[in-house]
């Protein structure tokens, strides 16, 4: 189990990459903030939520925030983050009103302070998702969570565990118990969305024609199966999940 000072380090080495690597792997995280942010409107405007106020929770270099501002939602954005490197790329965009770092735990904020709270590929990466998500609950009135669902037959191979484990993932995870830990943090599921993840997703490390045709290949397999049977594509592949949390009371 990774200790919250390795998670930090991790994750300053990430946010510092330099020369081609880091201008590539800022890219990456451009490219899945689109879909997050997709995911995010989506869940909120199936519920007519509108927020005027949001919190980041785990923001990395805040560009989930800086798409939504394009989108002109969330209204003021906030965030935290448990790494200084990433708190101060993130406060340097200026669509982001403020940035802090957080000891990952406990959020610097009052009850019901924000109109909504995004943890977006976050609970895989904490000991205890169900005490973060009941923090978040505490200081949000509602939650959009996104998790990679690795709890199936792909994922569990070696070379698949060991990636898992050097970007710091903790949880392996399934739609059931994302559910659960939903449950055990005091709220519902409202609402909730599986993606199989867009072709690019599939082609963006391809460095060769024959590796653009394998992603592109990929893809179109894993999102047919999706569609006909997502339970059977849960099963066999990793999907993107998220969903809306809500307390029972709303």
């Amino acid at each position: 189990m990774h200790s919250h000072e390795e998670l930090e380090a991790f994750y300053d080495r990430a946010y510092s990459g330099e020369g081609e690597d880091g201008l590539r792997y800022a890219r990456w995280r451009a490219l899945s903030a689109r879909g997050k942010a997709d995911h995010v409107i989506r869940l909120c405007a199936g519920a007519g939520i509108s927020p005027a106020s949001t919190l980041d929770v785990g923001c990395g270099d805040g560009v989930l925030l800086a798409e939504l501002h394009a989108d002109g939602f969330g209204g003021v954005l906030h965030a935290v983050e448990i790494t200084q490197v990433a708190v101060d790329i993130a406060a340097g965009r200026p669509e982001i009103d403020s940035v802090a770092l957080y000891d990952g735990d406990h959020l610097p904020a009052a009850d019901g302070q924000y109109d909504l709270g995004i943890a977006s590929h976050v609970l895989e990466h904490v000991p205890r998702p169900p005490a973060l998500l009941r923090e978040m609950a505490r200081a949000c009135r509602a939650v959009v969570v996104e998790v990679p669902l690795e709890d199936n037959l792909s994922a569990r191979r070696g070379s698949k565990r060991e990636h898992a484990s050097e970007i710091g993932h903790l949880q392996r995870l399934s739609r059931a118990s994302m559910r659960e830990v939903v449950s055990e943090a005091g709220l519902r599921v409202a609402a909730e969305i599986d993606d199989p993840l867009p072709r690019e997703v599939h082609t963006f490390f391809a460095a060769t024609g024959r590796d653009q045709a394998v992603g592109t290949a990929k893809w179109m397999v894993r999102a047919g199966l999706h569609r006909a049977a997502p339970g059977a594509a849960r099963r066999l592949f990793t999907v993107h999940y998220a969903c809306l949390c809500l307390p029972h009371a709303w």
